[in-house]
């Protein structure tokens, strides 16, 4: 598991501005950190990824360099992770994309089971492809799971990068016991926990309504 805040770095302050209730009420500029980390992040996938040596051809000469041998596909899980997705997409700037959109319905009930709805998805063939799935906040694991389930649809990929901003250990455990398929988690933070309601502590907020505004 790859946490970017172990080491201190840039990415630090802007996940400090993503945390700040007094930054947060600029949503552009969260939006705008969210984008960021995604570039961040992608930097940080991108060094694992195969290469190739070709040979470029410049005004003075040519010049042998490795290069990806193939873009990876990018999963988005709508609608918080638009902003994050869009920093990876800046960096795989040919790859494909895909988009779930996959969220939890609300329980009155505190001792209820998280449930996931996930009411539409369109993505490209993931046949023996690397997958980015990207979401901000890795909470539960269980829309990241039911999503990865429906996507096998499009073909079984031989690595999954799991992306996000903020994780949770349960959620970390939660698809590892579930995933069977190659995979890696990427965040910029490991938190303490999730409380009762599954909200990770101390976390952020909510992502979606902190970029978009509150839905309905």
């Amino acid at each position: 598991m790859h946490i970017l805040n172990n080491q201190n770095s840039i990415a630090n302050h802007y996940l400090a501005e993503l945390r700040d209730a007094s930054v947060q009420k600029d949503r552009m500029r969260f939006r705008k950190n969210m984008e960021r980390l995604g570039e961040i992040l992608a930097y940080e996938i991108s060094k694992t990824l195969p290469y190739k040596k070709r040979v470029i051809s410049g005004p003075f000469g040519d010049i042998q360099t490795d290069l990806l041998t193939e873009q990876p596909v990018i999963i988005s899980i709508l609608r918080a992770a638009v902003p994050f997705y869009q920093g990876v997409l800046n960096f795989f700037d040919k790859a494909e994309s895909g988009f779930v959109g996959a969220y939890r319905v609300e329980n009155d009930e505190k001792n209820e089971a998280i449930e996931i709805s996930l009411n539409y998805l369109a993505a490209p063939s993931l046949q023996n492809r690397t997958v980015i799935m990207v979401d901000p906040m890795l909470a539960t694991g269980k829309s990241f799971i039911k999503s990865i389930q429906h996507l096998l649809a499009n073909g079984k990929p031989k690595q999954i990068e799991i992306a996000s901003v903020i994780a949770a250990p349960e959620g970390v455990a939660y698809i590892q016991q579930n995933l069977d398929l190659p995979h890696r988690f990427w965040t910029v933070a490991l938190d303490e926990k999730l409380n009762s309601q599954s909200y990770i502590i101390p976390g952020l907020g909510d992502a979606g309504d902190l970029a978009f505004g509150p839905k309905l």
